[in-house]
């Protein structure tokens, strides 16, 4: 059975969970990434030399980076629902999942844990309206890109959703006032209603409250 390595409230571990929720593939959790010190243990360095989460084990196989993960469950799992007819159009997917890694992730990464993560007293309120800005700058950019179709790469969910909108749950309820434009919010009702979204990426994050050790 695959093996998926890594803390459920961790937002690129939730990635891969919601694909495995669509893609209705079984698989083990190993809980790793809670407690101090375990992800530089020998066992898990020999999986993941970089000692982050998650790690996809199909086999003897050990995969990381969650982007990369959700790429090969895709190719190998996924069904003709899910996966493009051509390479041009797998770009278009793949663009927005790089886009999602290197420029939307670090700035809704960077507000929840300087609004959410960091105890009030300690907050850095410059820090906290740099990330806001930015973030809403990336989300009226998918705004406009869902303003004449359902999904971001036309009119079938893809694996391009699902990394973008993994961030969508807590950066609606961290608590912070943020834009909330009508072809984002559309969107993000779409998800709502996928039951793999619900029970993947809809799951109570207070334990994440006031936290910085993790």
């Amino acid at each position: 059975m695959i093996e998926l390595w890594g803390r459920p409230s961790a937002y690129n571990v939730q990635k891969v969970m919601w694909t495995f929720g669509e893609l209705h593939i079984s698989f083990s959790q190993k809980d790793i990434g809670s407690n101090s010190g375990d992800l530089e243990s020998i066992e898990f360095k020999k999986l993941n030399p970089h000692s982050r989460i998650p790690v996809l084990v199909d086999g003897d196989v050990p995969i990381w980076e969650s982007n990369t993960i959700i790429r090969y469950l895709f190719s190998e799992y996924g069904t003709k629902i899910f996966k493009p007819t051509n390479r041009i159009e797998l770009t278009l997917l793949e663009r927005w999942m790089d886009w999602e890694l290197a420029t939307l992730q670090p700035d809704v990464i960077g507000l929840f844990w300087g609004f959410y993560r960091t105890p009030e007293a300690n907050r850095d309120s410059t820090k906290i309206k740099y990330h806001t800005q930015r973030c809403a700058s990336h989300f009226r950019q998918l705004d406009q890109q869902l303003k004449t179709q359902a999904y971001l790469a036309g009119e079938t969910f893809s694996m391009a959703d699902i990394c973008c909108a993994t961030s969508l749950y807590r950066y609606f309820e961290m608590g912070i006032d943020v834009d909330q434009p009508k072809n984002l919010m559309q969107w993000y009702d779409r998800m709502v209603n996928r039951s793999a979204y619900r029970d993947n990426i809809m799951v109570p994050f207070t334990e994440l409250k006031g936290r910085l050790e993790f």
